[in-house]
C-alpha cells in the first residue's frame, strides 16, 4: 500500500512539473538552476561547439511494455538526452530535478515539431529490483504526447545494468539500515548525457549545469544544418558572440585599439620559450619580498612545480577542453588579462570579475576579490568548478580525466607518491603559483637596496604623494623589510556601487572596431534593449558572503606589485589605465551610504596625478621576461586528431 501511495505521489509530481506554479514550489528550497529561470542568457545555438567525449555506451534494457531492446536501438538515430534515476528518489536536486528539466525540454521542443521529432528523452532506472516495467510505465504516465519521444526504461537485473553504468561512469551505493535492510534509497551523482545521432556523448550535465535553456540550445546546435555535428564550419556563417561576451564593450582595455594599426597583445597558442629553474627562483630571496613560507617543508620540489606548471597551461583539464588557468591569467599580460574588462569563460560569456594577477600570490592570506578563500591550495577549485570558467562538473571528474591522459602518467606518483587526488591536484596547482615570485623592482632597488638612481625624479615625487598627501599607503602598505602593497582588508571605494546602481556619465564612448568609435547617451542604457548586455551584474562583494548590509560593495585591497602590467583595474575591470585609477581616488571614489571612511577627495593636481602614476610603474619585477619565456615553454594541452597523447586506444569514458 505504501508503495502504491508513493507511485501516486510521483504521478502527481509529474503533473505539477507541467504546471506554471512549479517554480514557486521549489525555488525557496533549492539552489539548482534547473528549478528556476536561468540567471543569465544561455549561449545562442551554433555560437559554440560541443566536443566529442566518447562513444555512448550500449546494453540490453526493458521498455515500459517489458520487451528487451538494445539501448542503441532505442536511440533510433535521434539526438538523445539520457539520465539515470529511480522512482523512489526524494532528493529535490536528484532524480526529480532531472525529470522536471526533461519535462521543460519536452514542452519547449514540442512547440517546434520539426526539431522535436528528432529528439528522444530516456530515463533509465538504477533500481531494477523495484522499478519493474510496470512501475516505469506508471512513472512516465502522461508523457507520451507531442513530437518528443520519452522512454522510461529498466533492466532485467543488476547484472544487465552494471555494464551500462560502467560505460557511462555511473556509480551507485544502495543504502541500508542498521539491520541490513535496504531502505529504498540510492546514493548517486546526478548526470545527464547529451548524445548525438552518431551515438557520441557530446555534453554531460550535473546539477549546476542542468537547465532546460542550456539543454535546448545544445540540441539545436547539434541539429543546425550550418554546422557539422555541432562543430562550427569555418566561414559557414557570421557567428555573433554569445550574450554578454562584450569583446569590444565600453571600458575594455585595448591599448591603441582605436588605431587601424592595432595589434593584439596576445600570442599564438603554439608557444616557444625557454624553461627556467622555478624551484631555484622560488627558494631564492627576492629583494622587496618576504621569505617564502609554504604549508610544510616538503611542499615545493622541482617535480611538484613542474606538475603544477603543466596543469596551469593544460586546456584539456576544462570541461570543454578549451580553457586553462592561463587563458585568464595570461603570462604576457602580467598573469592577468589586459584586453577585456573580464575574461570570457566556457559558455562564451564574460565572467563577473576581473582576473587578478597570480604573481606573488604565495604571500597572500586572502584570495578572490571578495576574500572568500584563505588558502592558495583551496582556492584553485573555485575556477575549476565554476560553470563559466573551467566548468569541471566535479573533482572526481577531473581526477578521472587526468588519469586518462597518458602524458600525466607517473608525474603525480613522482611528485606525491600516489596518483591524482583532490589534495595532490590542488597542491600541485599551488606549487606552481608559489614559484611565481617577482621582486627586485626598480622601487625595491631604490627603497630597500638604496640605489639612488634606480627610479626617476618624478617617481620619487610620486612616492612622496603615495605615502603622504595621497594616503595610498594606508591600504597599500609598505613594511620595513618588504612590501606587498596590500593590507588584505576589504573596503568600499564606490566602484562596486557605481556598477551595481548603474551610475554612469551622461555620455560614453563605445569602441565599435579599430579606428571606429561612437558616443552614446547612457541614459538610454536601462530602457533600450540594445544595451542590455552592457549593464554590469549587481556585484555586492563581501555582502554575498556575510549578508551584512554594511559589507555591500566591499572588495579586497589588491597588491600593487607589477600593477603597470595588469590593466584593467578594480574588481570589475572598470578602469582602463593607471591614470584613471588615480583620478578615481583623487575624486574620493563614488559616494554611497556605506562608503569607506578612508575614501575622501585628495585634491591632487594633474601633475601630482602623473607623478603618482610614474611611481606605480616602478613596481614591476625584474624577472617578468624570464617568467614569460618559461610560460611559453609549457605545453598547451590541445586536443587534435593528430595528438597521440589524447586520441589513443584507452580513451576515457566520461
Amino acid at each position: 500500500m505504501e508503495r502504491i501511495k508513493l507511485y501516486i505521489s510521483t504521478l502527481f509530481l509529474l503533473f505539477f512539473l507541467n504546471a506554471s506554479a512549479q517554480d514557486a514550489i521549489y525555488t525557496s528550497e533549492s539552489i539548482a538552476p534547473g528549478w528556476t529561470k536561468l540567471s543569465f542568457d544561455a549561449p545562442e545555438p551554433s555560437t559554440y561547439t560541443l566536443a566529442k567525449y566518447a562513444p555512448a555506451g550500449n546494453g540490453n534494457v526493458l521498455d515500459a511494455d517489458g520487451s528487451t531492446k538494445s539501448l542503441h536501438d532505442i536511440f533510433d538515430d535521434k539526438i538523445v538526452l539520457l539520465n539515470f534515476m529511480y522512482s523512489t528518489c526524494t532528493d529535490v536536486n536528484g532524480c526529480p530535478l532531472a525529470t522536471a528539466v526533461f519535462h521543460k525540454v519536452r514542452n519547449i521542443l514540442n512547440k517546434d515539431p520539426k526539431i522535436g521529432k528528432q529528439v528522444s528523452l530516456i530515463s533509465l532506472s538504477f533500481d531494477p529490483n523495484n522499478d519493474s516495467p510496470d512501475v516505469m510505465k506508471l512513472y512516465g504516465f502522461g508523457t507520451d504526447k507531442g513530437a518528443v519521444k520519452w522512454d522510461f526504461l529498466t533492466t532485467a537485473s543488476y547484472k544487465e545494468l552494471e555494464p551500462i553504468l560502467d560505460n557511462y561512469s555511473q556509480r551507485i551505493i544502495k543504502e541500508y539500515d542498521e539491520e541490513g535492510n535496504y531502505v529504498g534509497s540510492i546514493s548517486h551523482i546526478l548526470r545527464v548525457f547529451l548524445i548525438d545521432k552518431s551515438k557520441n556523448v557530446r555534453n554531460i550535465y550535473s546539477v549546476s549545469f542542468l537547465h532546460s535553456d542550456v539543454l535546448v540550445n545544445d540540441i539545436k546546435t547539434l541539429l543546425d544544418p550550418e554546422t557539422k555535428n555541432g562543430t562550427l564550419v569555418a566561414a559557414s556563417k557570421n557567428i555573433e558572440l554569445a550574450s554578454g561576451a562584450n569583446l569590444a564593450g565600453p571600458g575594455d582595455f585595448k591599448d591603441g585599439y582605436t588605431s587601424k594599426d592595432y595589434v593584439t597583445k596576445g600570442v599564438p597558442l603554439k608557444r616557444e620559450g625557454k624553461a627556467t629553474d622555478l624551484y631555484a627562483m622560488a627558494t631564492t630571496k627576492h629583494l622587496g619580498l618576504p621569505k617564502l613560507e609554504t604549508p610544510d617543508g616538503t611542499f615545493l620540489t622541482r617535480e611538484k612545480i613542474a606538475l603544477g606548471r603543466k596543469m596551469f597551461y593544460d586546456r584539456r583539464l576544462s570541461h570543454t577542453d578549451t580553457i586553462s588557468c592561463a587563458i585568464c591569467h595570461v603570462p604576457e599580460m602580467g598573469f592577468a588579462h589586459n584586453e577585456l574588462k573580464t575574461a570570457v569563460g566556457t559558455e562564451g560569456r564574460s565572467v563577473p570579475r576581473n582576473a587578478p594577477t597570480v604573481l606573488n600570490v604565495a604571500f597572500l592570506g586572502r584570495f578572490f576579490h571578495d576574500a572568500r578563500e584563505s588558502s592558495l591550495e583551496d582556492q584553485v577549485w573555485g575556477p575549476i568548478l565554476n560553470h563559466n570558467e573551467m566548468a569541471v562538473p566535479s573533482p572526481g571528474y577531473l581526477i578521472n580525466k587526468i588519469k586518462a591522459i597518458p602524458d600525466y602518467n607517473g608525474m603525480f606518483e613522482e611528485a606525491y607518491g600516489t596518483g591524482p587526488t583532490m589534495d595532490s591536484i590542488s597542491r600541485a596547482f599551488a606549487a606552481y603559483q608559489y614559484a611565481l615570485l617577482s621582486g627586485n623592482s626598480a622601487f625595491d632597488r631604490w627603497y630597500y637596496g638604496k640605489e639612488r638612481d634606480a627610479i626617476s625624479r618624478d617617481a620619487k615625487k610620486g612616492f612622496e604623494i603615495f605615502t603622504g598627501k595621497g594616503a595610498c599607503v594606508t591600504c597599500h602598505t609598505i613594511g620595513e623589510d618588504y612590501a606587498l602593497f596590500t593590507d588584505e582588508q576589504l573596503h568600499n571605494t564606490g566602484i562596486g556601487y557605481q556598477a551595481s546602481m548603474y551610475v554612469e556619465p551622461p555620455r560614453k564612448k563605445v569602441i565599435l572596431a579599430p579606428g571606429l568609435e561612437i558616443e552614446v547617451d547612457t541614459s538610454s542604457y536601462k530602457d533600450n534593449s540594445a544595451f542590455k548586455d552592457e549593464i554590469s551584474p549587481n556585484d555586492l562583494g563581501l555582502y554575498t558572503i556575510t549578508q551584512d548590509p554594511n559589507d555591500r560593495w566591499k572588495f579586497r585591497t589588491p597588491p600593487l606589485r607589477n600593477v603597470a602590467l595588469t590593466a584593467p583595474y578594480m574588481h570589475n575591470g572598470g578602469l582602463s589605465t593607471l591614470k584613471e585609477v588615480v583620478e578615481f581616488y583623487n575624486k574620493g571614489g563614488i559616494q554611497n551610504e556605506v562608503l569607506s571612511p578612508l575614501m575622501f577627495p585628495l585634491n591632487l593636481s594633474e601633475r601630482e596625478v602623473d607623478y603618482l602614476v610614474e611611481f606605480l610603474k616602478t613596481l614591476t619585477g625584474s624577472n617578468i621576461d624570464e617568467l614569460i619565456l618559461d610560460a611559453r615553454a609549457a605545453p598547451i594541452g590541445d586536443i587534435s586528431l593528430s595528438d597521440p597523447n589524447w586520441f589513443h586506444e584507452n580513451k576515457p569514458k566520461y
